[in-house]
């Protein structure tokens, strides 16, 4: 299954909703910062979508988490 950049902007959006940033560095949380990662790579290797496959497993996770509330 193929994930856009899109979506994936979504899913960041999703999880920062759920998951603030906090501190007085307003860091990241670690949700947010996984997908921040992939979506990071996508823009530098200009990317427009991925397999889920390639993923590592927590990354999946978020993303079918993401995917499972948005139905």
């Amino acid at each position: 299954m193929d994930m856009t950049l899109t979506e994936l902007e979504d899913a960041i959006n999703f999880w920062r909703t759920l998951c603030p940033s906090s501190g007085e560095e307003q860091a990241l949380s670690r949700e947010v910062n996984a997908l921040a990662g992939v979506y990071a790579m996508m823009i530098i290797t200009h990317s427009k979508s991925l397999t889920l496959e390639s993923l590592d497993a927590p990354v999946r996770q978020l993303l079918q988490t993401w995917r499972a509330e948005k139905i």
